[in-house]
């Protein structure tokens, strides 16, 4: 149910995953929260309280009921029982790992499809401007001097420019999925942004389909805003840049965190371990008082009520387990000879754009490669083309006899919904070798990939999107292949499947080739990178990812100051014109000045105010958000008019 009276500070502290609800401005309290779907126990008697400037990150295995809670926390979903209550001065916004857009408008119209007039006329002003009017454009201006809309507009077009949205005429359905996503952020990041609104912003996966330099441009935009954030992410690195508390959904239960993952990683083995000393203590005591259940079917009495009732509970305790995500495995791989592949001067285009341009490689058995570039530089191409899926324009690609690939791909698997989890794998092979001898079954192989014996016999239909990736990859790898190519493998994936895909590849004595733009896992699992910088050009760098981003910053540092060394060029007589602004760009210069003098103006006044040690408590609260307010409006200010100057 929902409660929109602020909770009784009795009810904080009760149930694991419970903080203090004074710190901060209190935007969301839930008290004894229980969820199921059929006969399926998502989360029960879970408490939790979130206030103004948290920012958490949920974890926990596909189909435990991590989007089921955010939604629950949204009101899109409603709990079984227990109270929610949500502050009636914050707006909850949710972005969804699959966006609901208007397929049949325009990515303008899915934007800015907010009601109110200052996204209205910032519509039609982006609308002039992708459709280059400048008569629109001039007849607009007044009305964003009026409503003193241009620095919301310098903010969209940051977030436009950075998620790579620049054609707003075209239709949604014609997007592929990941343009699809990035709009969908867009529109969630301009709704919360364009007034001063306490906002909790909520987030499922939204690094998937975003390249590193989108998800580090989202990682620092979300904490200069200080936005209030509970979201879900596979990516660990941007999970330890945002976040600073974990939240666990475990068996029903939720644990919260402080700190980084690696400190979330130990605490929870600690937990874990204690859990089953737990277990192992109330097995002892259960069996003792079994025993005394059966010799006394006559005796008890209302005397002994109380023994029976803690004698369920003790049974309970006792026949709980401690879920385990991690696996030590090594397969018994095809036999990888000598001769693995071998490319020989391939080229490949597409239209005018090259992919390929006289690559030359030779995989050695056991190279862990990883892959990175921006998003359309010819990635998938490129394995498609080692795989012999897509034919090369010309050059020559020889792959060895005892070469198996593997190919897990982001298309992902197409299966029959009749048909049970246990019977597809089944349906691939019975058993899975291993490298010391022995095998082992398609249901001990489900199993280490955490599929429960019940998920096993569930029909394929009754899988979560998650569970459904899980089951592709652990398909892939049951095949037994020694040439593993993973496109995007994290994306959809959660945390713990990670750990067990990652304990398994660093084990894998073949050859691996991954394409991903999760930092985290790259750094764990490659050897060198092929990076593809455009135009057909493929870079071999020798090391991880984190090792590359600091060999390019080492390289622009260098360029600088080589620039800065340069003696002054003479000038010629006949010098290139550079662009000269537009009437609305001129116009927009020539107020920015103003602009930011009446801010500073405000601002240095409501800072005098501030220091009154007779304000109001509440008042200063006021004042210190709008100085905040004021600081992040100079900045994009400042930084728009340093742009219009270069030009100027």
């Amino acid at each position: 149910m929902f409660n929109y009276s602020h909770p009784s500070p009795s009810s904080a502290g009760e149930g694991p995953g419970v903080r203090c609800y004074l710190c901060g401005m209190h935007y969301v309290s839930a008290k004894g929260l229980t969820k199921a779907y059929g006969t399926k126990p998502l989360f029960q008697n879970i408490s939790f309280h979130i206030s103004e400037g948290d920012k958490i990150a949920l974890v926990a295995r596909n189909g435990s009921g991590k989007s089921t809670l955010l939604k629950i926390v949204c009101g899109a979903e409603v709990p079984d029982s227990g109270e929610l209550w949500v502050n009636q001065n914050v707006d909850v916004a949710l972005f969804e790992q699959e966006p609901h857009l208007q397929e049949g408008q325009s990515v303008l119209d899915n934007i800015f499809s907010h009601n109110h007039p200052v996204i209205e006329l910032i519509k039609q002003y982006e609308a002039a401007v992708d459709a280059g009017n400048d008569a629109a454009m001039g007849d607009l201006l007044p009305r964003m001097d009026e409503l003193g809309a241009w620095d919301f507009e310098a903010k969209v077009k940051q977030i436009l420019g950075k998620l790579n949205i620049h054609h707003l005429a075209q239709e949604v359905h014609t997007l592929s999925g990941g343009q699809k996503k990035r709009v969908a952020l867009a529109k969630t990041l301009i709704d919360i942004g364009f007034e001063h609104k306490h906002v909790l912003l909520v987030m499922d996966e939204p690094t998937n389909h975003l390249d590193i330099d989108m998800v580090d441009w989202l990682q620092h935009y979300l904490n200069k805003e200080n936005t209030t954030l509970l979201l879900v992410t596979h990516d660990r690195y941007f999970l330890d840049a945002v976040c600073a508390e974990i939240w666990e959904l475990d068996n029903g239960n939720l644990y919260t965190y402080t700190g980084d993952y690696e400190n979330y990683l130990e605490k929870k083995a600690a937990r874990t371990e204690s859990d089953a000393a737990s277990i192992d203590k109330a097995r002892n005591l259960y069996r003792k008082e079994l025993e005394w259940m059966r010799k006394q079917p006559k005796a008890r009495t209302t005397k002994s009520k109380s023994r029976q009732d803690a004698f369920y509970e003790v049974e309970k305790k006792a026949k709980s387990a401690v879920t385990q995500s991690e696996v030590e495995l090594q397969g018994k791989m095809t036999r990888l000879g000598g001769k693995v592949v071998e490319l020989k001067k391939v080229y490949k285009t597409y239209g005018d754009k090259k992919i390929l341009s006289g690559f030359d490689y030779t995989f050695k058995k056991g190279e862990r490669i990883g892959i990175v570039g921006k998003n359309g530089a010819g990635k998938s191409t490129f394995v498609n083309i080692l795989q012999g899926i897509e034919p090369a324009d010309s050059g020559k690609i020889n792959i060895g006899e005892t070469v198996v690939f593997g190919n897990y791909s982001q298309g992902g698997l197409q299966l029959k919904d009749d048909l049970r989890v246990i019977e597809f794998v089944k349906g691939l092979a019975e058993h899975f070798p291993l490298a010391g001898g022995g095998s082992l079954s398609a249901a001990q192989f489900l199993q280490l990939f955490l599929f429960s014996p019940e998920q096993q016999y569930t029909y394929i239909s009754s899988l979560s999107g998650g569970e459904r990736r899980r089951l592709h990859l652990l398909s892939i790898l049951f095949r037994n292949p020694n040439f593993l190519i993973l496109d995007e493998p994290t994306n959809d994936l959660d945390l713990p499947t990670l750990s067990v895909l990652e304990n398994f590849l660093l084990d894998f004595g073949g050859c691996i080739l991954i394409i991903s733009h999760d930092r985290y896992f790259m750094d764990r699992l490659v050897d060198h990178l092929f990076v593809f910088e455009g135009n057909g050009h493929i870079r071999d760098f020798p090391g991880n990812y984190s090792q590359y981003r600091e060999d390019i910053k080492k390289r622009a540092e260098a360029e600088v100051k080589t620039e800065e060394r340069k003696p002054a060029a003479p000038v010629k007589e006949a010098t290139p014109a550079k662009r000269r602004l537009s009437y609305m760009e001129q116009r927009e210069f020539d107020n920015l000045g103003t602009m930011v003098a009446a801010l500073e103006k405000e601002k240095a006044e409501l800072t005098q105010k501030l220091e009154n040690p007779g304000l109001p408590y509440t008042e200063m609260e006021v004042i210190a958000s709008r100085i905040e307010q004021l600081t992040n409006e100079i900045d994009i200010k400042e930084m728009r008019w340093l742009e219009l100057s270069e030009m100027a």
